[in-house]
């Protein structure tokens, strides 16, 4: 390794990584859930109501891992092998559309759903039955369930990290490499938007993408520590329109050209529409010094 490493606003010479990397050595028998906490407790890594951000350093981690910086121990299976639980969801037919008018719906529910609270098993099963990507690694995840006044479900959506490198957005942003992996933090991505399909309500979308993003950069200063203040998104050009965020004042700035979204070489997948969306005025200025 050549150069500094950045990762989630923490910058790592190699002789760093080196002793890292021995620290991580002498704990055999520690799992990563293990290694995080210990390790956010000797940075006192915090966010700004004082809780240890041991996620933010077990993503780091895997991140550092997964560039081929750091060895982890193997993911640990706890509990033996599980059964996989099937969805346990109302079909279309059973539970009825919901075609009422927006102004019917209001006001919406958006709830910001956390690990152990019960309405997470549904919102997981919800992604895992009806939407094509499936449910990601909820690690570093923000969770969004939205009701309407009536307590139905409506819509999905999960915020998390950033890409790596996006060069559409990279020239939106005008930042360099540097500025990049010191902000790069502040910029979340919204990895999955489900509208459930028992929601046929025109504008209830964009509507939807509006209510959460008023609420996100908060959100994501209790879980990351620092101001999102930019929001990405990647339409499948060939499966939807992107028509949702265009009308929710997202810009398109450009299509990826193919590749995956760790860059691993030879990998191909679907070409995507990038949107992005401003959630501080002054943006570039925090993104570029």
């Amino acid at each position: 390794m050549l150069g500094p490493t950045c990762i989630l606003g923490r910058r790592f010479q190699p002789q760093e990584l080196e002793q890292l990397q021995a620290w991580i050595d002498q704990r055999r028998g520690h799992s990563r859930r293990a290694l995080s906490v210990e390790l956010a407790r000797l940075w006192d890594w915090r966010n700004g109501q004082g809780q240890l951000r041991d996620m933010a350093t077990r993503l780091l981690l895997n991140r550092l891992e997964q560039r081929g910086c750091l060895r982890l121990p193997a993911r640990q299976n706890r509990g033996g092998r599980r059964q996989v639980r099937r969805p346990q969801l109302a079909p279309l037919s059973a539970a009825g559309p919901i075609t009422e008018v927006l102004a019917q719906l209001r006001p919406l529910s958006v709830r910001l759903v956390r690990p152990a609270q019960p309405e997470r098993a549904r919102l997981v099963d919800y992604l895992r039955a009806h939407h094509y990507l499936g449910y990601p690694h909820p690690l570093g995840q923000l969770h969004y369930l939205i009701s309407d006044r009536s307590g139905r479900d409506l819509a999905v959506l999960l915020f998390g990290p950033a890409a790596w490198k996006c060069a559409p957005r990279d020239r939106f942003i005008g930042w360099t490499a540097a500025q990049r992996q010191a902000h790069l933090g502040q910029v979340a991505n919204n990895s999955r938007f489900l509208l459930l399909p028992w929601a046929q309500v025109p504008h209830l979308a964009s509507h939807m993408l509006g209510l959460v993003l008023r609420r996100l950069g908060q959100d994501w200063q209790v879980q990351c520590g620092q101001r999102a203040v930019l929001v990405e998104s990647f339409v499948e050009v060939e499966r939807f329109a992107g028509t949702c965020y265009r009308a929710s004042n997202w810009l398109a700035v450009g299509l990826t050209q193919g590749r995956s979204r760790a860059g691993r070489p030879g990998l191909r997948v679907p070409v995507k529409q990038l949107y992005v969306r401003a959630l501080a005025k002054d943006f570039r200025r925090v993104l570029c010094q």
